[in-house]
C-alpha cells in the first residue's frame, strides 16, 4: 500500500488520484483514436467524455452519501471524506449512461455507435483506479488465510479508508483490475469484428457485471446492511451490489438481443 505518490512540501500527490487521473487519459487517448477511425467527430465524443465522467463521479458520490445518509447526518464533519472517495461505481455508471444518452440525442451523436467506442475505454481506465484503490487501501478486501494475502501496514491509509492493518487480506483491487483490464481487450477485439451497433456496449454490461459479483465475494469492507442475504459463508451471501450485477446481466442480454434484432430489421 502507498497511498501517497509523491510530496514536496506542501504539495501532496495521491496515489490513487494520480492513478484515476492516468486511467482518463489513457481512455480519452483510446477513444479519440478510435472515433477517428470509425468516421465520428473525435472532439465531439471527448467532449461528451468528459461531461459525462463528471456527471459519474458526482453520482457516485451521491449514491455513497444516500447508502449511508443516516452516518453522514450523524457525522458532517465526514461530509468532506466524500471528495476523497471514488464513491459506487455502478452508481456513477447509472448517471453517467443516463446523461451520454441525452447528450448524445441532444449533440445528434450515433448513440450506440459510440457508445460502443466508450465502454472499452471505460473499462481500460477502470482497470488504472481498481490499482489506484489498493494503493489508497479502500475497496479492501475480506481475510485471507491462503498465500494470496496481502498485509497493509500503512496508518495513514488505515485513518483514510478504515482498511484492517497487521491483517492478511484478500487483494480484490487486483483481482478487479486485472479482470477489466481483460474486460478491455475482450470488448477491443468484438469492437473490430463487431455485427451491429450496440453490440460491444451490451457485452461491457454484461461483462463488467459479471466481474463485479465474482468479486464481491472476496469483498471485506461492506457494512452489513449491504447484504440482501447475509450467510456465515460469504459464497452463500448476497450483496446489493451483487443483485444490481443480476440485473445487469439480464439487461444486457436484452439489450444485446434488442440491438441485434433491429440490425436484422
Amino acid at each position: 500500500m502507498h497511498p501517497i505518490l509523491v510530496k514536496i512540501g506542501p504539495l501532496t500527490v495521491h496515489t490513487y488520484g494520480f492513478l484515476m487521473a492516468l486511467g482518463v487519459a489513457m481512455g480519452l487517448w483510446f477513444l479519440f483514436v478510435q472515433a477517428k477511425k470509425r468516421g465520428l467527430d473525435s472532439n465531439r465524443l471527448v467532449d461528451a467524455a468528459f461531461y459525462t465522467i463528471l456527471i459519474s463521479l458526482l453520482g457516485a458520490k451521491l449514491v455513497l452519501l444516500a447508502g449511508n445518509f443516516s452516518y453522514y447526518k450523524s457525522n458532517p464533519g465526514e461530509l468532506l471524506s466524500l471528495a476523497r472517495s471514488g464513491g459506487v461505481f455502478q452508481g456513477g455508471l447509472t448517471f453517467g449512461v443516463v446523461f451520454a444518452i441525452w447528450y448524445f440525442w441532444k449533440k445528434k451523436i450515433p448513440t450506440w455507435k459510440a457508445a460502443d467506442i466508450i465502454v472499452p475505454a471505460l473499462a481500460l481506465g477502470h482497470g488504472f483506479g481498481r490499482i489506484g484503490c489498493f494503493s489508497a487501501g479502500c475497496c479492501y478486501g475480506r481475510e485471507c488465510a491462503s498465500a494470496l494475502g496481502t498485509t497493509f501496514r500503512n496508518q495513514y491509509a488505515h485513518d483514510l479508508t478504515g482498511v484492517p492493518l497487521g491483517t492478511p487480506l484478500y487483494p480484490v483491487q487486483l483481482f478487479e483490475a486485472a479482470l477489466n483490464f481483460l474486460n478491455f481487450f475482450v470488448l477491443f477485439l468484438v469492437l473490430r469484428r463487431k455485427r451491429f451497433d450496440g453490440q460491444v456496449f451490451s457485452l461491457y454490461v454484461i461483462n463488467y457485471s459479471l466481474i463485479r459479483y465474482f468479486t464481491e465475494f472476496f469483498r471485506g469492507d461492506h457494512a452489513g446492511k449491504a447484504y440482501l442475504i447475509q450467510s456465515s459463508s460469504p459464497y452463500l451471501s448476497l450483496s446489493y451490489p451483487q443483485l444490481f450485477c443480476i440485473l445487469g446481466v439480464t439487461a444486457g442480454v436484452i439489450f444485446l438481443r434488442i440491438f441485434k434484432k433491429r440490425q436484422g430489421a
